[in-house]
C-alpha cells in the first residue's frame, strides 16, 4: 500500500517524515517530487574497485546547466533533505525524467526506515541532455512498514550513509569486510 497524499500530509504532521526545504506544490496524489541539487560528482579513476576508497570530485551545476554524456556515471543529490521514520521510501525517477533519457538510480531506489539524509543519484543517460539545478528529478512515494522495526537506519552500528550533507557522497562499499 502506498501513502496518498492525504497521509503524506498526515505523517509530515506527525513528524513521521520530513522534507526541506517542503512546497506544498511538489505534493502529488501519491508522491513527492524532489529536485536535482547543485552539486554532482564523478569518479576519480576510470576503473572501479569494491574493496578501494574509491574517491570522488565534486563539481557545482553552472547557471548555464551542464550536458551529461553516455557512457559516464555522475552522482548527483536532491535538494531534499528527508527524514522517514515510520516508512519505507522508494525514490523513482519521474517520467518527465525518464523521457529525456536519464536514469537517476542504477539499484538504489530503496530508503530504509530511519534513513535521514539528502538522497545521493547514480545518474546516467543513453544520449547527451542538459540538467540544472533545481529541475525536478523523481519523486518519493512511501510504502507503511509492517510490525515494529528494530533496527532503524540512522540508529544502526555501522551505517555507512548517515553524515547530512548537501553533495552526493561515493560508494562506502570498501567499509563492508568480503
Amino acid at each position: 500500500m502506498i501513502l496518498s497524499d492525504s497521509r503524506i500530509l498526515e505523517e509530515i504532521e506527525k513528524g513521521t517524515i520530513v522534507i526541506e526545504p517542503y512546497d506544498r506544490k511538489n505534493l502529488g496524489s501519491n508522491s513527492y517530487d524532489v529536485h536535482l541539487g547543485k552539486y554532482l560528482a564523478m569518479y576519480n579513476d576510470a576503473m572501479l574497485d569494491a574493496k578501494k576508497h574509491n574517491t570522488i570530485s565534486h563539481f557545482e551545476i553552472p547557471e548555464e546547466g551542464y550536458v551529461l554524456l553516455p557512457g559516464n556515471l555522475y552522482l548527483g543529490v536532491t535538494d531534499e533533505y528527508t527524514e522517514t521514520h515510520a516508512h519505507v521510501p522508494f525514490l523513482e525517477g519521474k517520467s518527465s525524467t525518464g523521457r529525456l533519457g536519464i536514469d537517476i538510480h542504477a539499484t538504489a531506489g530503496k530508503g530504509d526506515v530511519g534513513f535521514c539524509n539528502a538522497w545521493t543519484l547514480e545518474i546516467s543517460c543513453v544520449m547527451p541532455v542538459r540538467v540544472y539545478a533545481g529541475m525536478p528529478i523523481g519523486q518519493l512515494i512511501y510504502f507503511p512498514a509492517e510490525g515494529e522495526v528494530l533496527n532503524k537506519y540512522n540508529k544502526k552500528e555501522g551505517a555507512k550513509y548517515t553524515g547530512r550533507t548537501n553533495k552526493p557522497v561515493e560508494s562506502m562499499m570498501w567499509k563492508n569486510k568480503f
